[in-house]
């Protein structure tokens, strides 16, 4: 039987799911992103936990450099 591999996105932890298990089993607890990139481009990412999915959505965004946002604190000139 031909196995089948999920590797987490974030930590790269891995699981193996083989073919006499069904992969709601051995995914208990994982989540899984299809994020649309445009007309049938698709990209799915999966994640062990909420904590990697956390750290992949917040490395998505945009930051704000710290320099510029101490520009606009209290007392400096």
């Amino acid at each position: 039987m031909p196995r089948e591999y999920f590797v987490c996105h974030s930590c790269g932890e891995r699981v193996e799911c083989s073919g006499k298990e069904r992969p709601c089993e051995v995914l208990n607890g994982w989540l899984m992103v299809s994020l649309w990139k445009g007309a049938e481009t698709v990209e799915h990412h999966n994640f062990c936990c909420v904590t990697c999915l956390k750290g992949w959505a917040d490395a998505q965004l945009p930051q704000v450099p710290n320099v510029f946002l101490k520009a606009f604190e209290k007392g400096e000139e």
